[in-house]
């Protein structure tokens, strides 16, 4: 068996059935960042642990309930409140832990937007790492997210999960996304500073978080970089057979891009 983590923060649209997906493990632990709706009142109704901490990073928060709040078993399970557990994934992760070839196994997300599954344009499959030795793995910041730092080899698991993006409606994304394109603009002069493009990794990488992560790197040094995510994600990788939900997906992630261009802009003024 292992445990699972639930991430939240004003998640009361998602936080029963995040959790109600998860029961098929007996250890709880919701981690929440003092939300402001009915998350915890919702939470509550349900047998699992609850426990508030500030909010500083995702990075510095999956290290801070990591390292403080103690689980049953030692390999652990990271969800967060818009994410599902399915009884196939669970089952492929017992069968996983019981293995001692890897630390730690990336899951692939299914992305579920306007009440379908983006195949296409969201680089299926895009993996995370989600079920870990604890111990084994923690995390660093990377832009608004987070990045996993591994003692030991890890594994793919081929069940995934899906991730309803926008469950909360449009004006919360953009709302999240208008605060992450600060922190994705400070990593963006960062990488253009310090970072170098792996051509081996990009074409050649073992895994496709590593040829994922060179790809960014690319893209961060490209020209008119919006335009060619939208063309990228909608021509090259499909997003034009995702229908409506992915013309509509693939025209926000450009917007997301713009505004990240934007506030280095803005910082590059202010520290001129």
């Amino acid at each position: 068996m292992f445990s699972i983590y639930i991430l939240t923060y004003n998640e009361e649209i998602d936080i029963g059935p995040c959790i109600e997906s998860a029961m098929l493990s007996d250890d709880l632990i919701v981690v929440d960042s003092f939300s402001t709706d009915r998350t915890l009142e919702i939470a509550s109704i349900y047998d699992v642990r609850i426990v508030q901490h500030k909010f500083e990073s995702h990075g510095l928060q999956r290290t801070w309930m990591l390292k403080t709040m103690p689980t049953k078993y030692e390999w652990v399970y990271i969800l967060e409140a818009d994410e599902r557990m399915t009884p196939e994934l669970f089952e492929e992760c017992l069968g996983a832990i019981k293995s001692t070839n890897a630390v730690g196994y990336y899951v692939a997300e299914k992305v579920i937007f306007m009440g379908k599954w983006i195949r296409y344009s969201t680089q299926y499959p895009r993996y995370q790492m989600r079920l870990f030795h604890k111990g084994k793995v923690w995390f660093t910041d990377y832009g608004h997210a987070e990045r996993e730092v591994c003692d030991g080899v890890t594994g793919f698991l081929q069940q995934t999960y899906p991730h309803y993006t926008c469950s909360k409606g449009l004006s919360r994304w953009l709302d999240k996304h208008n605060r992450y394109s600060s922190d994705e603009a400070m990593e963006t002069i960062k990488q253009l500073a310090t970072g170098d493009i792996n051509w081996q990794d990009l074409f050649l990488g073992k895994s496709e978080v590593i040829r994922r992560r060179a790809l960014k790197n690319l893209s961060l040094r490209l020209p008119f970089r919006p335009v060619f995510r939208w063309i990228y994600m909608y021509f090259v990788l499909g997003g034009i057979f995702d229908g409506k939900p992915g013309f509509a997906w693939c025209t926000l992630q450009a917007f997301y891009e713009y505004l990240i261009l934007l506030k280095v802009e803005e910082i590059k003024q202010k520290d001129g």
